[in-house]
């Protein structure tokens, strides 16, 4: 099992969360972690940290040697492949090579006022839009009309460093997303916020079979997994130490995706009482099962469990409302977990 930082920082304390992060990204670098993955989040204050990965990841790139740069993720229907291509061939210069980045097609339409007229056909440019950056990075040209009407064929510079860029797909837990990563010879970026343990096993045997169908081969598979972690020597004082700013987190991510708490019908909006009670049974639930919150020990079971799956990578959200020198303390342990996991 690989092991991954990943980035999505509710608030805007942008010193504290970019010293995190490139404080962070320097200790996975020295200490042989795979990836830092960074988001593409606009217009609200739950991602605020993180418009463009391609400008963390910039950064992230200038400050190590050795992991990984990704972006997690990249919202392709926003914006031209030629830009995308452009930005992260710079970013792949930059690091001498460690480019990669997970596209998604996006879903919140406030996003699409970069481009409303993407919004209804967001699935289908990213499928199109792999093809179209893969030719860019390999230094094909795109016709595209300019100022006087005419078309255009442009190729983008600066050449990358790489001759092909790794891609994956981020998929929330549709199977139809899960296929077409395995159809187009991506590795898959996802989580266990919105799909069952079941539901992932089912969509992950989907992921391989269209790889075999597509005639990429079963050594194309690459999956890694999103997971909110924050590892001490103490499994009790990790789960009271991250309760508070867990459901902080998880009340924020409701306002984002217009969630609301569930109710009987014809009953009105929970009291602050009962949203309290409902996070924190929520956050027992999710972080027992679902996170890296607890000791070594305690967090040993779940990434066996991933690898059995076929998990081959845990992309480990730090940033997610504890204090920065408190996350950076604890990278210690999670940096002896990912040690325990490569005796195994």
């Amino acid at each position: 099992m690989k092991f991954g930082l990943f980035f999505f920082a509710n608030g805007q304390d942008a010193p504290e969360q970019y010293r995190l992060l490139l404080e962070a990204a320097r200790f996975a670098d020295a200490e042989g972690f795979s990836a830092v993955w960074t988001p593409e989040r606009h217009f609200h204050d739950f991602g605020a940290p993180f418009p463009n990965p391609s400008v963390t990841s910039a950064a992230v790139a200038a400050v190590t040697s050795r992991v990984g740069v990704r972006a997690g993720s990249v919202v392709l229907p926003l914006h031209d492949p030629l830009r995308v291509a452009e930005e992260w061939a710079v970013v792949d210069q930059i690091s001498g090579g460690r480019s990669a980045l997970a596209l998604a097609s996006g879903w919140n339409p406030q996003d699409f006022v970069l481009a409303p007229g993407n919004f209804e056909k967001n699935k289908e440019l990213v499928r199109d839009g792999v093809h179209a950056l893969r030719a860019l990075w390999a230094g094909g040209a795109a016709t595209r009309r300019g100022p006087d009407g005419e078309e255009r064929s442009v190729r983008t510079y600066p050449r990358p460093h790489q001759d092909g860029i790794p891609l994956w797909i981020t998929a929330a837990g549709s199977a139809r997303t899960f296929a077409v990563a395995g159809e187009l010879g991506c590795g898959v970026l996802t989580h266990l916020l919105g799909q069952s343990w079941d539901q992932l096993e089912n969509n992950l045997g989907d992921y391989g079979e269209a790889l075999e169908e597509a005639g990429h081969g079963i050594e194309k598979e690459r999956v890694a997994i999103m997971l909110h972690t924050f590892v001490t020597d103490d499994a009790g004082a990790a789960l009271e130490t991250a309760r508070a700013p867990m459901t902080a987190y998880m009340r924020s991510s409701m306002n984002l995706f217009g969630l609301t708490a569930p109710r009987p019908a014809g009953a009105g909006e929970p009291s602050e009482a009962a949203m309290r009670e409902l996070l924190d049974h929520a956050y027992e639930e999710y972080a027992r099962t679902r996170c890296l919150i607890g000791s070594v020990d305690d967090c040993l079971p779940l990434v066996e469990s991933l690898a059995e799956l076929g998990i081959d990578e845990i992309a480990c959200l730090i940033d997610f409302g504890l204090g920065t020198d408190e996350v950076l303390t604890a990278l210690r342990h999670l940096a002896a977990l990912k040690r325990r996991c490569a005796e195994l």
